[in-house]
């Protein structure tokens, strides 16, 4: 495999994980922040464009996980998509920590 294989692999991760709270919230009429809110990434965007770009996300990190040759058979591209999986979680965790009070 090379190299950009292994970067398809950990932004796949990170796409893919960050459509879940996009999407969810989107799906559950809730206000979510995305980077096209005032200010980006801080203010709330409507469940519409949350569930847009939560859709986006699933699409760009789909794509990326089959440029990726993500497999059961091949181990490393696995274990870098979780690390890309756990570091936009704890990325996401740490901005969003501050939702609550928004």
């Amino acid at each position: 495999m090379k190299w950009y294989h292994y970067v398809a692999a950990f932004f796949a991760g990170m796409f893919l994980a960050n459509a879940v709270p996009h999407f969810v919230n989107g799906i559950s009429g809730n206000p979510f922040p995305t980077p096209f809110a005032d200010p980006p990434g801080k203010g709330l965007s409507a469940p519409i464009l949350n569930i847009i770009w939560g859709l986006f996300n699933i699409i760009v990190g789909y794509l990326l996980f089959r440029y990726g040759k993500i497999s059961h058979r091949n181990k490393l591209p696995l274990v870098i998509f979780f690390l890309g999986i756990i570091t936009i979680s704890i990325m996401l965790s740490i901005v969003f920590s501050d939702k609550a009070t928004m």
